[in-house]
């Protein structure tokens, strides 16, 4: 206040001056104000009322935003295929908003797929199968995951997925007989299952 009672006697009263004047006043009171943390569920809402993404987000804020979403099968997020793992899960940088990704790993919800390290030649087999038709799959572009929700393993979300060819990516690969159905819990291993199968053939 000091400050600016000088600059005004010094100027007189003339406009430049009570402008300096309320210049100076405003930058002393701005530096006094405490700042006010961003919260990214603050943040979200306000991107969704129009308001631009933020440039740099910490990986957790990352992940906040997507744990907001989860289950919603309405909200849809274009992706980028890294690599795919295996018949059931790939790497993928998601675009959450215009300027914020993020890179993760996504299994795809309610199936299961042999494992390439198989404990058997069959299922290694089967593997590479369902990874060959996953990557097949997606190759036919504008890849977007949905319904996403935290998985049991840090890095890794569990979600539909769906092409520009394919409206439920884990529902073809069941169809087509490269994965079987799969809603949590223990999981029983290929190798008895093909076998069993081999059996029944062979009859």
């Amino acid at each position: 206040m000091f400050l600016a009672s000088r600059l005004a006697l010094s100027f007189g009263r003339s406009p430049l001056a009570l402008l300096a004047c309320v210049f100076v006043l405003g930058i002393v009171l701005g530096s006094l104000l405490p700042l006010k943390p961003v919260h990214w569920p603050e943040a979200a809402a306000a991107r969704g009322a129009g308001a631009s993404a933020p440039d740099v987000a910490s990986n957790a804020g990352q992940k906040s935003l997507i744990w907001e979403r989860s289950g919603n099968r309405d909200v849809r997020h274009p992706v980028e295929v890294v690599r795919v793992i295996d018949g059931d899960t790939l790497e993928a940088r998601v675009h959450l908003w215009p300027g914020l990704e993020m890179m993760t790993r996504v299994r795809l919800r309610g199936i299961d797929a042999p494992e390439l390290k198989a404990h058997c030649p069959e299922e290694r087999e089967l593997a590479e199968i369902a990874r060959d038709a996953l990557q097949q799959m997606l190759a036919a572009g504008d890849v977007a995951i949905f319904n996403i929700g935290p998985d049991k393993y840090n890095g890794r979300v569990v979600a539909d997925a769906a092409t520009r060819g394919t409206p439920n990516v884990s529902s073809a690969l069941l169809s087509a007989g490269h994965v079987r159905r799969y809603s949590g819990g223990h999981r029983s291993g290929w190798c008895a299952q093909t076998s069993r199968a081999r059996g029944i053939a062979s009859k």
